[in-house]
């Protein structure tokens, strides 16, 4: 278990720094995105980075565990971590499908396959480690949310 221990800042940097800089990307691509408009229930901007912030270091911890269980067995954790590779890419893709090309719809559409995605993943860990998966129960329920309020947007504009 030491080799994990040592590991499980990278298993955090990663979608925390890929995280950070789709939402950078993000930022320079919105241009228009306050100009528009959006749901009454849309959170006050600053929510946005503290919650992925937040369920990108849950992500990371879920991912390691997976990571560390498998190992401990000494199974290849490759398989269980295919979701989340999947929807960690679905992930990143979004803001540049959303923002980027403005493509509302096709975001909402996107943001459904993505809640499926953490759904998948939710239940590949969950086959590893409850702990792994409940730690991603707040990133599908953020998921939901996002999808609804990408409808909202693309309905509203």
């Amino acid at each position: 278990m030491k080799t994990c221990k040592s590991k499980l800042w990278i298993w955090i940097a990663v979608p925390v720094v890929l995280g950070m800089l789709s939402g950078w990307l993000s930022s320079l691509m919105a241009g228009g995105f306050d100009t528009f408009q959006k749901p009454a229930f849309t959170p006050p901007d600053w929510v946005f980075p503290v919650v992925w912030t937040i369920l990108y270091i849950l992500m990371g911890i879920s991912g390691w565990l997976v990571s560390c269980k498998a190992e401990s067995q000494g199974e290849s954790p490759a398989k269980t971590l295919v979701p989340f590779v999947v929807q960690l890419a679905l992930n990143l893709a979004w803001s540049f499908l959303f923002f980027g090309m403005q493509q509302y719809f096709l975001g909402f559409l996107w943001a459904l396959a993505l809640d499926a995605a953490v759904l998948w993943m939710i239940l590949s860990f969950y086959k590893v480690s409850k702990t792994a998966a409940y730690l991603q129960i707040p990133y599908l329920l953020w998921g939901i949310f996002a999808a609804v309020l990408s409808f909202g947007v693309y309905l509203m504009n």
